[in-house]
């Protein structure tokens, strides 16, 4: 089976198996494994950022990432719920890397853009990350719980035991996360 034909046919279980192989060593479990799980990597990446150019070229990190620390996958929950957190994390480490690229040559962010042609650089997507990014310098413990939950959806228990801590903390962390987030985002959007 090809990669796309495997992440077709896929269950969480057998992406599960494919991981536990791969970390064992297995290169054709890691070749099958980065196939099934890239288009739900894409899709991660496209929340973030949503040009798709950027979305692949982080979701490409992120597979690179995987395959480097999958060593790092506990196994305590799913493959795909820790997938999904590299996959934030490549996102927003593209997204920052490409922000100070345009620093760096002075593009500035236009007013408003056309998101299905313009680049998270030029503001699809800046307000939400700006926050993000502001948050973290001072309160790092709420940024991912917070994406977690109102960018991707995912439920307080699936955060609680991806993060390792009570699901009462994890509540309290978006809760705070939130009301910090809120003055910064732009009232209009």
């Amino acid at each position: 089976m090809t990669g796309d034909t495997y992440a077709e046919a896929t269950t969480p279980d057998e992406i599960d198996d494919l991981a536990r192989r791969a970390q064992d060593g297995d290169r054709d479990a890691m070749e099958l494994l980065l196939g099934a799980i890239r288009p739900r990597a894409l899709n991660v990446c496209r929340g973030v950022l949503p040009y798709t150019p950027d979305a692949e070229d982080a979701c490409q990190e992120a597979l690179l990432n995987i395959a480097n620390k999958i060593c790092s996958w506990g196994g305590r929950g799913r493959f795909t719920t820790w997938m999904h957190v590299v996959a934030v994390n490549s996102a927003r480490t593209t997204y920052r890397r490409m922000k100070n690229q345009a620093i760096a040559s002075d593009v500035l962010p236009a007013e408003k853009p056309d998101p299905r042609t313009t680049s998270v650089i030029a503001g699809t997507r800046l307000d939400l990350l700006e926050a993000m990014e502001t948050i973290e310098r001072d309160h790092p413990q709420f940024v991912e719980p917070l994406l977690l939950r109102d960018v991707y959806g995912m439920s307080y228990e699936e955060i609680a035991a991806l993060v390792g801590v009570p699901l009462g903390t994890i509540k309290a962390q978006i809760h705070h996360g939130r009301k910090l987030a809120r003055p910064l985002l732009r009232a209009g959007d």
